[in-house]
């Protein structure tokens, strides 16, 4: 039998359940993307990342990355892309379990599951970025010494004459807001559980 120790407050269970379901948003759109500027380019080129492919301008930035050394973009290298979906729609049930069934043990579990799986995506992230910037070619055709080409993980970065931005795309941005609902229904227990 639930009691109210055990039981979520009504609020915290519809922040919940709205959280697990914004996650699957992720499944269907890009989670991130990169875009480059340069004067070549005055259109930009666009690379998405999704949760199970690539795509964008990839073969025209492979191109270009191939004179100054960068490795090849390929998706068979992400292993977080054969992952990446079970993931997401295993953090969007548990969402929605957790709202049904109405425990806080389950939802304790929750936040902590989210959390590690954002601190891993974070760090895989950066470790692919510094790897694609920094092992470089050494016979590539352009080479300018002391320069590496790590792209931005968040933000602006000028990488010669291209300029490179990396943001969330719809899917990042809905990862975030279940990030953000997820923690505020943390906070509400906490207050609930005070009175």
């Amino acid at each position: 039998m639930k009691t109210a120790k055990t039981s979520l407050h009504p609020i915290t269970r519809i922040v919940v359940g709205i959280a697990g379901a914004v996650m699957f948003i992720a499944l269907f759109v890009p989670i991130w993307q990169i875009q480059l500027t340069a004067p070549q380019y005055p259109e930009g080129l666009e690379l998405f990342i999704h949760a199970d492919k690539l795509s964008g301008d990839v073969q025209i930035i492979n191109g270009l990355n191939n004179y100054i050394g960068m490795k090849e973009i390929n998706e068979k290298d992400f292993i977080e892309f054969s992952v990446l979906p079970y993931i997401i729609v295993a953090l969007g049930l548990i969402g929605l379990l957790t709202a049904a069934v109405n425990r806080r043990g389950l939802y304790l579990f929750w936040v902590i599951f989210f959390a590690l799986f954002g601190i891993v995506t974070i760090i895989r992230f950066y470790l692919w970025l510094y790897d694609y910037g920094h092992n470089l070619d050494p016979t590539a055709p352009i080479q300018v010494p002391g320069m590496s080409y790590q792209p931005p993980m968040l933000g602006y970065k000028q990488l010669l004459n291209f300029g490179a931005y990396s943001i969330p795309a719809i899917g990042g941005w809905a990862m975030f807001a279940a990030v953000g609902l997820a923690i505020w229904g943390l906070i509400l227990e906490f207050k609930f559980k005070k009175k």
